[in-house]
């Protein structure tokens, strides 16, 4: 499956290109002239960084690319041009006639990295202008650009070349850095991490100090969206008018995040490109990012490592709402596969950041999640003839959205007895402070082999007090 087939045209990446070097050994013993350890270099490699590394990415899905950067009158620029060229990146490169290529040195050994030498200077204004100048030749062709910002002086003229994009109608994603993000004013999209941002914002002691922030910065910067990238927190969209969505992580193991930013982006101008939605290509990029950090140094994601990762996630192109019958198939087939199936229910009337945590937390306990929703009549009953405030289909739907969340399902009766007893799943999950015995549909499941655990909800959240509080502003 090529997730980008309708994919015409090329994307456009422009940035700091470096090369990454990498020197392999073994450690055995300590410098008699120094207390620092001796590396014995059995082999060595070198790859594409920064920007370049994102062309390398585009090639791996199956994306044409351009890479336009600058680089030095040296070995190493030719190095570079190579690699691109051996993968079918077009480099389109300003030599500097003073300044070397960037490059790192890394010194590696049992999979650590002992060391880093960089050789590097900023580049110059009148490099960066002769920059802007082959780009602005490049871009016809282009469908989506990107901009790789590792600070290094090749996107000193960034705010002329985004509204040069942005009057050519074409969408500008952008890996900042730094802490004056007013210069990616009017972009379409910045992909900062937590750190970045923080370092812009100030520091955010809730999530929502991070929402209220993220949604001033896409205000104040006029961008379409803010996509924040958060470690083991997944990631967060933020986009104008509308409410963020939460991706969970989806690492299994972090073994170097070297290079995983340009994967990331990298992913998201593909699905961009290919027609797919920014939620949609936020969650394909998600499922990357899980890929990219699992690997030893710089390095790309193929489109077959996303074509199976994808095969074993809920992810863009199977249906998460679904009926019973359905999904007892689909818990079949997980079961075949070894999978431990969480379950959980609610009214999920409006969801809040509450609600967001605690099926984060409940997904982490297996490796899928159900979300049993009750009926419009059953909320009803349960909640009185003023609810729900949103029906089933908007419900689920919503739920759907979520990246913790993998099947979701509809249950008529004032409580899940029933469902549970006909799922049985390996782990019950309720949220509250409930007792084992007050938990409905407990027995079933402990009685089949399975767990059930009670998680808190995430305090000063409520959905009865979201309203109560929406009442009282609407009699102001």
């Amino acid at each position: 499956m090529n997730l980008f087939e309708s994919h015409q045209n090329k994307v456009l990446v422009v940035g700091d290109v470096m090369l990454d070097k990498y020197w392999y050994g073994s450690t055995e013993r300590i410098s008699p002239e120094a207390p620092v350890p001796i590396v014995k270099v059995q082999s060595n490699d070198s790859r594409a960084g920064g920007a370049a590394n994102v062309g390398l990415n585009l090639s791996a899905l199956k994306v044409p690319s351009e890479v336009a950067g600058i680089v030095g009158c040296d070995s190493e620029s030719e190095e570079l041009s190579a690699l691109l060229g051996q993968s079918g990146v077009d480099a389109c490169f300003v030599r500097s006639s003073d300044k070397p290529t960037i490059t790192k040195l890394r010194i590696m050994s049992r999979h650590q990295q002992l060391l880093r030498l960089d050789q590097e200077e900023p580049f110059s204004a009148s490099d960066a202008a002769a920059l802007r100048e082959q780009v602005i030749a490049k871009s016809a062709g282009a469908s989506v650009v990107v901009l790789s910002d590792y600070a290094k002086g090749s996107l000193a003229e960034v705010q002329s070349l985004i509204a040069l994009f942005s009057d050519r109608k074409l969408p500008v994603l952008v890996d900042p850095k730094g802490v004056d993000f007013s210069r990616y004013r009017g972009a379409t999209l910045l992909t900062p991490n937590m750190s970045e941002f923080e370092a812009v914002v100030g520091r955010c002691g809730s999530e929502e100090a991070v929402v209220q922030k993220a949604v001033a910065m896409l205000r104040d910067l006029e961008l379409e969206a803010l996509l924040l990238t958060r470690s083991e927190r997944g990631m967060t969209l933020f986009q104008a008018d509308k409410d963020p969505v939460y991706f969970a992580a989806n690492a299994k193991a972090v073994f170097d995040v070297t290079g995983a930013g340009d994967t990331v982006i990298a992913t998201l101008a593909a699905g961009i490109a290919g027609g797919l939605s920014l939620e949609q290509s936020v969650e394909i990029a998600n499922i990357a990012a899980g890929i990219a950090v699992s690997k030893l140094g710089t390095d790309t994601v193929s489109l077959a490592e996303l074509n199976t990762e994808l095969m074993n996630h809920s992810g863009l192109d199977q249906q998460k709402v679904l009926d019973e019958t359905t999904l007892i198939q689909a818990l079949i087939s997980a079961r075949h596969r070894g999978e431990k199936v969480v379950f959980t229910n609610g009214c999920f009337d409006i969801l809040h950041p509450g609600h967001v945590s605690y099926l984060n937390a409940a997904r982490k306990l297996g490796d899928k999640l159900i979300v049993a929703v009750n009926s419009d009549a059953s909320v009803s009953r349960l909640k009185g003839s003023s609810r729900p405030i949103n029906d089933l289909e908007h419900r689920m739907h919503v739920l759907g959205g979520l990246a913790s969340v993998d099947w979701v399902v509809a249950f008529e009766e004032d409580t899940p007895a029933r469902i549970i007893d006909a799922l049985l799943p390996d782990v019950l999950v309720k949220g509250g402070d409930y007792q084992l015995e007050e938990i409905v549909g407990a027995d079933a499941v402990l009685a089949s082999g399975g767990e059930v655990k009670v998680l808190n909800f995430e305090d000063g959240y409520s959905t009865t007090g979201i309203i109560e509080a929406a009442h009282q502003s609407s009699l102001k």
